[in-house]
Formats: structure tokens, sequence, C-alpha cells
């Protein structure tokens, strides 16, 4: 597997495999990866020729109070789980590599960022799309794989290729979970032993939301509020918000009638802030 700091090494490389009439598969990660970022090189792998992971912690996604510190790394790990699973190339450039002195040009989606997680983090979207958008021309990729878990994200990046003309396939797949039902999440490290088995409170919420939804409950507000107390009956989780929208526009509705996201943020006593969703298409 080729190591690759330098964009010019992924380019080099991606020429070859072009000439050789190749396929090449993306997998944006920020690293510290887990079985969630592993069904997605998976997946990958059995349908592309060639499959590239970039390792990036992107700086410009995260806000002025926000993890960029802590943000836990490990890339030797990084580079061990992805060539056991058949990647041929990780790419984990330094932030100067990505941005270079005087970098003023920024990519963002208007409207289906600014409900849920846009909400509270204001610039995080338009780094997504900033650092993606580079992602995709660096790799010339074929298709790009990312995870259900950031349902929001997955759907910015489709608005994002459909309204700028990308030629590029996106690929999601689904939320892959502990077997107690925990959402896969680098950040689930933060989480002492107790707290993570308070965090089940989350997933056990939205399986009884979903359950409504799935058996013909039409009024949105009473599915949130329902999601919202089972949340709340445990005292260290903080409800950032639990909101249904529209899965095309990602916009509020009150009447469940079509393709709709539930997607909940919640605190773990103040200090962790963990997403989970269910999509009902």
């Amino acid at each position: 597997m080729i190591r690759a700091t330098k964009i010019d090494e992924v380019k080099a490389n991606v020429r070859e495999w072009k000439k050789a009439g190749l396929t090449i598969g993306l997998v944006p990660t920020m690293g510290y990866l887990h079985e969630g970022h592993a069904s997605l090189i998976e997946r990958a792998r059995r349908e592309c020729d060639k499959v590239i992971v970039s390792d990036f912690v992107n700086p410009i996604q995260f806000g002025p109070k926000e993890d960029l510190a802590t943000y836990p790394r490990d890339f030797e790990a990084d580079c061990r789980l992805c060539e056991g699973l058949g990647a041929d190339l990780i790419f984990h450039p330094e932030p100067d590599e990505m941005y270079l002195d005087g970098f003023h040009s920024y990519v963002g989606v208007d409207t289906l960022s600014t409900e849920l997680c846009g909400k509270s983090r204001p610039i995080h979207f338009n780094g997504v799309c900033t650092v993606v958008s580079k992602l995709f021309n660096i790799t010339e990729a074929d298709k790009a794989y990312f995870g259900e878990k950031d349902a929001q994200q997955l759907a910015i990046v489709k608005r994002m290729v459909r309204d700028l003309n990308f030629n590029i396939e996106i690929v999601g797949c689904p939320i892959i979970r502990e077997e107690d039902g925990l959402a896969k999440s680098s950040r689930n490290t933060y989480l002492n032993e107790d707290e993570r088995k308070k965090a089940l409170i989350i997933h056990q919420a939205l399986t009884k939301g979903e359950q409504m939804v799935r058996s013909g409950e039409k009024d949105a507000n009473k599915v949130k509020e329902t999601v919202r107390s089972i949340i709340e009956s445990e005292p260290i989780c903080r409800v950032d918000y639990v909101e249904i929208v529209d899965w095309n526009e990602l916009q509020k509705v009150d009447t469940i009638d079509g393709p709709i996201l539930t997607a909940v943020a919640v605190y773990m006593d103040e200090k962790v802030r963990l997403i989970d969703n269910f999509i009902v298409e």
C-alpha cells in the first residue's frame, strides 16, 4: 500500500491508474479508523479497481471551541487496517499541504446546511464541502463512499455533486453499530465505561421512534417528543436537537408523508457530542 503525504504523489499514481483504464474508489476519513470506516473500504474494494483512503483531520470544519486539538489520531493503526482491507493508497497530508498560504476559496451548500448540525456548527459543512471537493479533484475518483451515520453530510455532499457537476458517484453506506446498538464513532473513545453504557439510551430512543413511524404515526412532533423524553430520562444526556426532516431537502416536517430523516445530537455529561439517526424511505 502506498503512503502518500503530498498531493502530487496522489496525482501521479492516479494518472497511471487512469491510463490503464482502472476505476478508483475514494473513502474520505479523518482517521482513527473503526469498523464503520472498514465497511466503506470493503465496499469500495468490491466495486472499484483501486481504493484510496484519505486520512486527514480537516481543521476548517472545526469551530473555535471544538475538539480539533484532541481529536483522536493513530495513523499507524489506520495504515494497518487499510492495508489489511486491500486499500491501494492512503493519503495523509499536513494541513499546509491542503491549504496553502493565502487560501480563501470555500465551497458550501445553502439550505441543507441550516438545520440539524448546521445550527450549532455554522462553519462545519463549508469545511466539509471544501475538503471533499479538493479530494475529488485530487483523486479523480469514480465513486466516493460515505456512512449514513453522518446523514446530513451525505445529503449535502450528494447535492453539491449534483449542483456542481462533479463526475463522481456518491455511495451511502449503512450505519455500523456495536453489538449493543451504539453507533460506531471515533468520538466514542472519549466516553468512560459508565458514560458509554448510558449513551445506549440514544439508540433505544431512536428505535422507539422508528417503530412509531413504521407503524404509521404521521405526527412528527409526537415522534420527536417521544425520542426526546427517552433520551432526557438519562440525567447525563443533554439534547442538542431531535429533528425530523424531509430526506431530500433536510427541512423540518410536521407531518410524516414521504422519505424522512430522524436525527439527534446529544451531549454526554457536557463533554462528548454524539449523533445518530434513522432514515425511512
